[in-house]
């Protein structure tokens, strides 16, 4: 099936310059807001503490559970609307040196003696050490990382090493974008999300060894056309395929952010920012940065071999 002409002339490498200065302003942006905010806003799962999912039996305000959990000594909690539900909330609870369980039974108490026995239910209770927070944000940092190393072998190992680092530079393109959002939206990063990253460096990189297999092939079909040249067409032939993949898969993700419900909201956010990013940066930036290693440090053509006999 092909709803984009593989014959088409389209001139996506003369856009390079103007998609690289569109990656790094929302790249900056991203990074100002972390800057601003000292850093991502970490899930339970990574920075420790208690969370509280409660559904209230009538419509309440975050302000009326603080007052109900005022004389608790539960430090710089934040209590906010869960989904679009007036009805639910999620309460966090930073780490204390109390003990956690005995805290977590402590504020289901306060919230019945404030609200009433039957006017609440307490949905769910996570609970993570300040430890084991910190061993699974290690972790998680360490997959990201050997994720993108296996990556750089492997391209180099299939194709050259040029194209290996412009794959691992498009990869982290792709996360830094979808950490960015994450940061200007004001949403957190938990285990779930880390798994949504990895997600999204194995989709980006199946789009952007499919152009780079292409572009090897038509390297040997067009020996005398220039790289920029063949890059470019060699973009135009896959696009049918890139738009069909990328297309479908939005489809669902779309359908999971609109539909999957508040658990997976963010899971579901992160693919969507990290779908878009990656064929974006398959199209323009892994392109652009073989193009600009080709300029600085030109491949040597091969040698002709000498006729028999001189």
């Amino acid at each position: 099936m092909e709803i984009f002409n593989p014959n088409s002339h389209y001139d996506f490498v003369g856009k390079n310059r103007l998609a690289v200065i569109l990656s790094l302003v929302v790249i900056l942006a991203g990074l100002l807001s972390l800057a601003l905010k000292g850093g991502p806003a970490l899930g339970v799962d990574f920075a420790g503490g208690t969370l509280v999912e409660v559904r209230f039996a009538a419509p309440t305000q975050a302000g009326d559970i603080r007052d109900a959990l005022k004389d608790l000594p539960l430090g710089s909690l934040s209590v906010q609307q869960f989904g679009d539900d007036p009805q639910d909330f999620l309460i966090r609870i930073p780490q204390t040196q109390s003990d956690q369980e005995q805290l977590s039974g402590s504020l289901t108490q306060a919230l019945i003696t404030h609200y009433g026995e039957n006017q609440l239910d307490i949905r769910r209770t996570e609970m993570v050490g300040p430890q084991v927070g910190k061993e699974l944000l290690h972790k998680g940092f360490f997959a990201l990382l050997y994720a993108m190393a296996g990556t750089l072998v492997y391209i180099g190992w299939r194709f050259e090493f040029r194209y290996a680092v412009a794959a691992i530079v498009a990869l982290l393109h792709d996360v830094l974008v979808t950490l960015g959002f994450f940061s200007l939206f004001g949403k957190e990063i938990d285990l779930t999300i880390i798994a949504a990253f990895l997600t999204i460096i194995g989709y980006s990189l199946n789009d952007t060894i499919v152009i780079f297999d292409r572009l090897r092939e038509n390297l040997g079909r067009h020996p005398k056309e220039g790289l920029a040249a063949t890059l470019n067409r060699s973009i135009n032939e896959t696009m049918s395929r890139t738009i069909l993949t990328s297309g479908t898969t939005l489809l669902v993700v779309v359908a999971l952010f609109a539909f999957g419900g508040p658990v997976i909201h963010n899971f579901a956010f992160a693919l969507l920012v990290g779908i878009i990013a990656g064929t974006y940066s398959t199209i323009f930036v892994a392109g652009a940065l073989v193009l600009a290693w080709e300029r600085r440090r030109p491949k040597r053509p091969s040698p002709i071999p000498e006729p028999a006999g001189t």
